[in-house]
């Protein structure tokens, strides 16, 4: 994956909160380091996001994105 966005910590699910609409991302950059991300609902079910599963966190100055290889 090549991206624009310098910010980009690979990490591991470490939680996710499904509402109705969106749901909370927990991901463990390192050991006692996480960060969280609102995304859509949609978005976390297509990435089939779940806990032990690797993923990125890429942060713009505004928004945290969720991304997988």
């Amino acid at each position: 994956m090549k991206l624009s966005i310098r910010n980009n910590w690979k990490g591991t699910v470490k939680s996710v909160s499904h509402g109705n609409i969106v749901s909370e991302v927990v991901l463990e950059i390192a050991p006692g380091v996480e960060v969280v991300s609102v995304i859509s609902r949609h978005s976390a079910e297509a990435l089939q996001l779940a806990p032990g599963k690797e993923a990125h966190a890429l942060v713009k100055s505004s928004e945290v994105s969720i991304g997988v290889d």
